[in-house]
């Protein structure tokens, strides 16, 4: 099993790191995040990262990995996880890859070929505006004339992905569903476990965790990345919790009302994170109100 890539996947709040530490008490391993927001220095409490004490005692690999101001593509995670899994592996350790974040996952696991185009500022400008004087669905129908594929799949509100579509269209003449594919020879032996809870109960945790943060200061460190200069317009303040709490600090609206957004938009990305995975058929499931890790070792044959 050391020769292959554990995978523990799921919607956020479900419990991943929680049984990743377990495992880590029965089996010598290193983690390897797949988390689209982790990467960042400074976004601590709204990633939900290990505290520098969990890290000193479980390494982890691609967790404060640029600031916030810095871009990260999926491409360049691609790389980084895979020379971090290569190392981890010749220490003889297993390597964990643990995150939500399914096209990470699949990035690693299924070798996709990815398009390393660097931002065009000048480009997303233009773009933006448009969005701004026409609304997103113009964006949304540029899209659809280019890659039908694409804007099936990314929702069209979620201006920065479509416009990062059609970014890639502009630099490289190819579609950006055409970078998307999983090379077979490209692949790195993986066993993914994915872990689920009845809805309801999902939301519950998610809710009580957003609290937990507020409590935890959450409201703070992001006064903290905007008083450091770093706007709410960057593609990593754009983030789930980040964005609303820019709102609440910028006066537009209430403490109240930005948790209430937060709330809602968390629920809604965890619906998509299980639509994202019930659709991958080697995932292996995990009830994760109940799940151990002998279930893990179980099924991953550790």
């Amino acid at each position: 099993m050391r020769s292959c890539v554990l995978a523990l996947v799921g919607p956020t709040g479900v419990g991943k790191t929680r049984l990743a530490f377990e495992l880590a008490q029965r089996i010598p391993l290193e983690v390897v995040s797949a988390d689209s927001r982790a990467v960042y220095r400074w976004m601590d409490i709204g990633t939900a990262k290990p505290t520098l004490a969990e890290r000193n005692e479980v390494p982890h690999h691609l967790i404060d990995v640029v600031d916030p101001d810095e871009p990260y593509t999926l491409a360049i995670y691609q790389r980084q996880a895979r020379a971090a899994i290569q190392r981890i592996q010749q220490r003889g350790r297993l390597a964990v890859l643990v995150g939500g974040a399914g096209l990470y996952v699949s990035a690693v696991c299924d070798g996709l070929v990815l398009p390393d185009v660097p931002p065009d500022e000048a480009f997303r400008s233009e773009k933006y505006q448009v969005a701004e004087s026409a609304g997103y669905r113009a964006l949304q129908a540029e899209l659809e004339s280019i890659d039908p594929e694409s804007a099936r799949r990314i929702d069209p509100k979620n201006v920065r992905r479509v416009i990062r579509a059609l970014e890639v269209h502009h630099a490289t003449g190819r579609p950006f569903s055409d970078w998307q594919r999983p090379v077979p020879e490209a692949a790195i032996p993986c066993v993914t476990l994915g872990m689920q809870l009845e809805r309801s109960t999902l939301y519950e945790r998610i809710d009580e965790r957003i609290e937990a943060w507020i409590e935890a200061g959450f409201v703070e460190e992001v006064r903290g990345l905007l008083d450091r200069g770093y706007a709410p317009t960057l593609p990593s303040m754009s983030g789930l919790g980040y964005r609303e709490i820019a709102q609440v600090l910028a006066g537009d609206i209430s403490l109240d009302r930005g948790l209430d957004l937060f709330k809602q938009a968390t629920h809604q990305y965890a619906k998509r994170q299980m639509t994202w995975f019930v659709h991958r058929p080697e995932i292996h499931w995990l009830d994760a109100s109940s799940a151990t890790v002998d279930d893990v070792i179980r099924l991953a044959g550790t």
